[in-house]
């Protein structure tokens, strides 16, 4: 029967002389690959699961894998002559070889060998909201921010215990937080860690539980906290502040605040990305002789710019440097500048005549566009 069997470094897909890591990285690879779960009704992948288990189970063993590496599969053969003991339980592996820890960095169950529900724990991250006007997100600027978070209660300095006197180790996991559960499954015999129901995962038995916080340990407050908006922040950008979220469990770190920031609209700039975009209305004279003008800029200043002698409206020009800061660098986005030629209205009848003559004197060479416009009109 034994020599049926494929040899198990073949079935790992690794070499005789693989380390521990390697055996245990490709094992996980393959057992996530035909796991009945990922593969229902796959006889195929279901006899695959099997020996890769079984294979797993021989090589990661150093003792099993030194007298496989002797006899082979023998080696576990009780009709051979190769002294096998055998492993016992289904597919060539045995009850007390525990597949949790494997298992639950797949599929989210059984808690591994030595893996502890009170063990120390990353508290939860908080979110928060400020909202911020455009200037304040060009320039940056200091807000308090309210949130609520979890912190250990200060009655009882987070035992859950009243004052006076002390949480008590569970009897029934030893502290641990979890007990070890045999089941028999298709796949044999298999150990699994589970949430001491007694203590509820946490070791410890409160008998005499804090009035202030009911016996948890943790209490919900609400906190102010005076937080620097970096100059250049867009809307929608998080600011993330390490360890002023909730508390962690059992001796664990704090998680983070994360704070959503909006940023309201501006009345004349509108923004992308560092670059920030403004229309300007120039007149007609100004376009068709040119001009120094006033533009804005960010802050509410302004600063002068000559506008090119026959500006078409629509016409946009650059100004280097004028934008939005990168946040945490000392660069600066561009202002772009839209002008649009405002037509006059309500002339008087002087104002008219004057523009009659003035358009009378025009020739072609002062409407080129105008005149090409016509030319691929009409010579189609």
């Amino acid at each position: 029967m034994a020599d049926n069997k494929r040899d198990y470094y073949e079935v790992l897909g690794v070499s005789k002389d693989a380390g521990e890591d390697e055996i245990k990285k490709a094992y996980r690879q393959l057992a996530k690959k035909y796991h009945p779960d990922m593969n229902p009704g796959d006889a195929e992948a279901e006899v695959k699961f099997k020996e890769v288990n079984e294979a797993y189970a021989v090589l990661s063993d150093s003792e099993k894998r030194s007298k496989y590496d002797r006899f082979g599969h023998a080696a576990f053969d009780p009709s051979s002559g190769g002294g096998g003991s055998g492993f016992g339980g289904f597919g060539g592996f045995g009850a007390d070889f525990d597949f949790g820890d494997i298992f639950s960095s797949f599929f989210g169950g059984g808690g591994g060998r030595g893996s502890r529900s009170n063990a120390p724990r990353e508290g939860d991250d908080v979110a928060a909201r400020v909202s911020i006007s455009f200037d304040e997100a060009v320039f940056g600027c200091k807000k308090e921010i309210n949130f609520a978070r979890i912190e250990a209660c200060g009655e009882c300095s987070g035992s859950g215990a009243a004052k006076g006197s002390t949480p008590e180790v569970c009897q029934t996991c030893h502290g641990r937080g979890q007990v070890t559960v045999q089941k028999q499954t298709l796949l044999g015999y298999m150990q699994t860690q589970q949430a001491c129901s007694n203590c509820r995962g946490s070791g410890k038995i409160i008998k005499n539980p804090c009035s202030n916080c009911n016996g948890k340990g943790r209490i919900k407050i609400n906190k102010k906290l005076e937080v620097k908006i970096p100059a250049g922040i867009d809307n929608m950008q998080n600011i993330i502040l390490r360890g002023q979220g909730s508390a962690g469990y059992n001796g664990g770190s704090s998680g983070d605040l994360i704070i959503e920031v909006r940023v309201k609209e501006d009345k004349i700039f509108t923004r992308e990305g560092t670059n920030v975009y403004c229309d300007i209305p120039i007149s007609f004279a100004e376009a068709t002789l040119g001009a120094e003008i006033d533009i804005p800029v960010l802050g509410g200043k302004t600063e002068k710019f000559k506008v090119p002698e026959g500006t078409q409206s629509g016409s946009s020009f650059t100004v280097r440097g004028k934008g939005i800061p990168h946040v945490n660098s000392g660069r600066r986005g561009d202002l772009i500048i839209t002008v649009n030629i405002e037509t006059p209205k309500n002339l008087s009848k002087e104002q008219k005549e004057l523009l009659e003559k003035f358009s009378a004197s025009l020739s072609e060479s002062n409407t080129k566009t105008r005149q090409s416009f016509f030319s691929k009109l009409f010579n189609k």
